[in-house]
């Protein structure tokens, strides 16, 4: 199942079940499970880990050095990447920065064509993002987001769960779990159909709503928002919302 023409490393382990194609690069001790398929032209290097089922388009690169002035080649970093991704073509996702440390994925990602995630990104599971996205080192992607084409992201940033991001938007502040963001750093609501979409009820939304205008829409500022909500009791989901909220405020977070 691998090509006559890739080239690949005596370290690489590469599950039989899997299907590497023409003029492909495997460097270095990278692990290939069962049912992956990489599509001819793609580079995959280093301390590389791709999960079973997972596909891998045409001209990819994975496991490159950062686009860190600072980084020396030497140090010991790489990318774990998990179950059932779809990479397409030409994406490209380079090895974190600090000794020991991983750019991370989950599972069931769809990643479109020409998407940049630099050093030390973490993204979790069930996301899609769209062509031409571009992150910035340290950036945190929940769970469940869509991010629209050409949407780009300052480094350090963290975006939460069941969001849905504006193509072209550009963002250097954080989207809390939930939310629609578009623009330049504009959050315009809750991401009301696709919460519907992925099952809250009524009553969830409605929670949301009522925590989202109380922190951003009823004229406190934050630490009074909060101050505020924490007057009251939420359920498990709008407590999650809160908690991202509050974790903003502390000095000198990263991720």
């Amino acid at each position: 199942m691998i090509h006559a023409t890739a080239i690949v490393s005596s370290e690489a382990q590469i599950d039989a079940g899997a299907e590497i194609g023409a003029y492909v690069i495997v460097e270095g001790p990278v692990k290939i499970a069962a049912g992956c398929k990489i599509a001819p032209h793609a580079q995959l290097m280093g301390d590389l880990e791709i999960g079973e089922g997972t596909s891998i388009g045409r001209g990819a690169i994975i496991g490159e050095l950062p686009q860190d002035l600072g980084f020396d080649p030497a140090t010991q970093t790489g990318v774990r990447i998990g179950k059932r991704n779809v990479i397409r073509e030409h994406v490209t996702i380079h090895r974190a920065s600090k000794a020991g440390q991983f750019t991370s994925f989950g599972d069931g990602n769809y990643i479109m064509v020409g998407a940049h995630f630099g050093h030390d990104v973490q993204v979790g599971n069930q996301n899609i993002i769209a062509n031409d996205v571009l992150l910035a080192g340290h950036v945190h992607i929940g769970n469940n987001t869509f991010i629209g084409g050409g949407a780009v992201f300052h480094q350090f940033l963290r975006i939460g769960d069941y969001c849905v991001i504006q193509g072209n938007g550009s963002f250097s502040k954080d989207i809390p779990h939930f939310c629609a963001a578009q623009r330049t750093n504009r959050i315009t609501g809750l991401n009301v159909i696709g919460l519907r979409r992925q099952g809250f009820t009524a009553d969830d939304r409605k929670e949301m709503k009522d925590l989202f205008d109380l922190l951003f829409r009823d004229g406190f500022n934050l630490s009074q928002a909060i101050a505020a909500a924490r007057d009251k009791s939420w359920s498990p989901r709008a407590e999650k919302l809160l908690q991202f909220i509050e974790a903003a405020l502390r000095v000198n977070f990263r991720p």
